[in-house]
């Protein structure tokens, strides 16, 4: 048996000189325990994706296996927070001190959230994709989080139309009577005569993302959450009864939303939100009209920001 065994990237050099951006592992499948703010800890399935870069142009590549076990060891034997996301790019940089001054980390996973029905009280799990980003280069730290929130949008010009058909319709019905009968108008509004069309709506996504600092140690993953659904009124249920669905169909018919709208309504709530740095918005209406998405992107508009 060989005592030793060959280090090729110690042992040889580039085959061709260059510096580059970023070299490491994607998509590498991992449980982590997550701190997110007024929630127990819990662990997650995340896919990450860790890289650093290679300053040094001679360089034959990084050690991978460092940066794999950096995370296992997160992973093992502590909690992703904002503390511990620094000190992991701190790590990935100095496991990599001769070769590396920039360090980048993305965890994905799907964060489940028990959520209570609108009217009846029943309870049951939403999930909720969420990414967190975190860099470090120059000696500053960027951790971004990143949160997906599915709610329905109906169309108010959709809603316009209908209501002009049901117009319509009720003039066509009783243009011959003088007087027209509460209780006879009251029963012909509960058929599908009485009630002609009506509007088209969609499930929609807002897409959030907002830079975090140390201020904030566990991720406000709810907070997030429970901004844009109070904000736009009309959040994908999990358990529903009868009386959850009737209530929807109201706040849908209250709600009534181009996708401009909805990113003017995210855009006034999370600027009411103190603590984040910035934050970005892009608004999706799934159409179910067209066969296009509509689409709205805002920002908090700081100098050196987030762009559209």
């Amino acid at each position: 048996m060989p005592t030793s065994m060959p280090d090729i990237a110690n042992h040889t050099t580039a085959q061709t000189e260059g510096t580059l951006d970023r070299v490491g592992m994607g998509n590498i499948e991992m449980p982590v325990m997550v701190a997110a703010k007024d929630e127990a800890e819990r662990i997650v399935s995340a896919h990450i994706d860790a890289f650093v870069n290679l300053k040094e142009p001679k360089a034959k590549g990084i050690h991978m296996s460092r940066l794999f076990l950096l995370l296992d060891d997160l992973a093992c034997n502590n909690t992703l927070n904002y503390q511990s996301l620094v000190a992991l790019l701190n790590e990935f940089i100095s496991s990599h001190h001769d070769l590396s001054d920039t360090a980048y980390v993305k965890f994905h996973f799907d964060y489940p959230m028990r959520r209570e029905a609108l009217i009846s009280g029943k309870q049951g799990w939403r999930i909720y994709p969420v990414t967190i980003i975190g860099k470090l280069e120059k000696g500053q730290f960027d951790i971004e989080l990143c949160v997906d929130i599915a709610y329905s949008s109906t169309c108010p010009c959709s809603a316009a139309l209908a209501r002009q058909l049901i117009q319509q319709s009720f003039s066509d019905k009783f243009a011959a009577a003088d007087v027209v009968d509460k209780d006879v108008v009251h029963q012909w509004l509960g058929t599908t005569e009485g009630i002609v069309a009506t509007p088209h709506s969609q499930r929609s996504i807002a897409e959030i993302k907002v830079k975090l600092n140390s201020l904030v140690n566990t991720f406000p993953i709810t907070d997030i959450v429970d901004t844009v659904e109070a904000a736009l009124q009309t959040p994908v249920q999990a358990a529903v009864k009868r009386e959850d669905e009737q209530e929807f169909a109201r706040l849908n018919g209250q709600n009534l939303m181009f996708c401009e709208d909805a990113a003017r309504r995210v855009q006034h709530a999370m600027n009411l939100i103190e603590g984040y740095d910035d934050f970005w918005v892009k608004i999706n209406h799934l159409e179910s009209l067209h066969a296009h998405d509509a689409v709205a992107v805002t920002t908090k508009g700081v100098e050196n920001g987030y762009k559209p």
